[in-house]
């Protein structure tokens, strides 16, 4: 697993990132085993914030890392923040804590139902940490200069598994949701590499979800791009959820699925800027309905030699 993020980094970093001006870290909860905060960066000056008589959203990332390891200002994503604040995008990066961290994993099938209890388990600590965030932006929107009914949603990995656990849950109210200000909603979604894991079968939204961007590898080792259901508990990635979910109940989504791409997707948010760009300013900004599902073989897209699987982000 280190290996693998460290070759993210080394990725990104090639990239060329200028520095990124950090508005400000803040504390918004503290739990047993940690302090969760939040960085916060403004879209840049002079950029365009928005279209027409629209604003833009700001961005509330949840970084990856397998449920074990990452953080929030890991510097590999500033050249994706770049991105989002000379377009007149805000950020806000958060904290969250580290579920599967010490946890023995095994995925025979002997165990795989433990492991799939403790990834639920962990993807709902993540999901409380993040409520926490939006309570917090909430509470001190006037300070923050942030509009607290103006957020996309995005994660990548483990922080796209958490992001589409939020999205789904302010849909379908659990206890968590009881930290959020009363009615909230988000206005979008961008999920790199992601997935719903569930112990009650389908996920099943109670109210229309915001447009969903999903952008996933075929080849996904780590992730299931398609489903694995065992009893109550299933992983629906990205395709499951258009067939088995968005597609038949009429929801608004895009899903770019990359023939023969691994976990490398996770890693890919700068080359596919010009996707969210088109998505945050049509979907979230002027509120079109524009539904795409493209299958893409694109060499552009960055990957690395040894394909990312769950047996070798946790080692026995």
């Amino acid at each position: 697993m280190r290996k693998y993020l460290a070759i993210i980094i080394f990725i990104f970093l090639s990239l060329g990132a200028a520095a990124q001006k950090l508005e400000g870290t803040y504390l918004v909860a503290s739990r047993d085993t940690c302090d969760l905060y939040i960085d916060h960066y403004r879209p840049a000056p002079d950029s365009e914030t928005r279209i027409g008589d629209k604003e833009k959203p700001t961005i509330v990332f949840v970084f990856g890392g397998g449920f074990i390891m990452g953080s929030r200002n890991d510097k590999f994503y500033l050249p994706w923040f770049k991105l989002l604040t000379d377009d007149g995008y805000g950020v806000v990066s958060v904290d969250y804590r580290l579920g599967l961290k010490g946890v023995k994993m095994n995925f025979d099938l002997f165990h795989i139902l433990d492991s799939a209890k403790n990834t639920k388990k962990a993807v709902d600590m993540g999901v409380e940490d993040v409520f926490a965030a939006i309570r917090y932006i909430t509470d001190n929107k006037d300070a923050l200069g942030i509009d607290p009914d103006n957020l996309v949603i995005s994660g990548s990995s483990a922080g796209a598994i958490i992001s589409l656990g939020c999205m789904l849950e302010t849909c379908s109210p659990t206890g968590r949701t009881a930290n959020l200000p009363e009615g909230f909603r988000f206005k979008g979604l961008m999920s790199f590499a992601g997935a719903i894991m569930s112990d009650s079968g389908v996920p099943e939204y109670l109210s229309e979800p915001g447009p969903q961007l999903l952008f996933h590898g075929t080849d996904d080792g780590a992730v299931n791009y398609n489903k694995t259901a065992f009893g109550r508990f299933g992983f629906y990635g990205s395709s499951a959820l258009v067939k088995d979910v968005f597609a038949k109940k009429g929801y608004c989504y895009q899903i770019f699925s990359y023939l023969g791409v691994g976990h490398d997707i996770a890693a890919n948010m700068v080359p596919t800027w010009p996707i969210q760009k088109a998505f945050l300013e049509t979907n979230v900004v002027l509120g079109k309905r524009r539904i795409i599902d493209a299958t893409l073989d694109d060499p552009t897209i960055y990957r690395w030699d040894q394909s990312v699987t769950l047996d070798k982000i946790y080692k026995k």
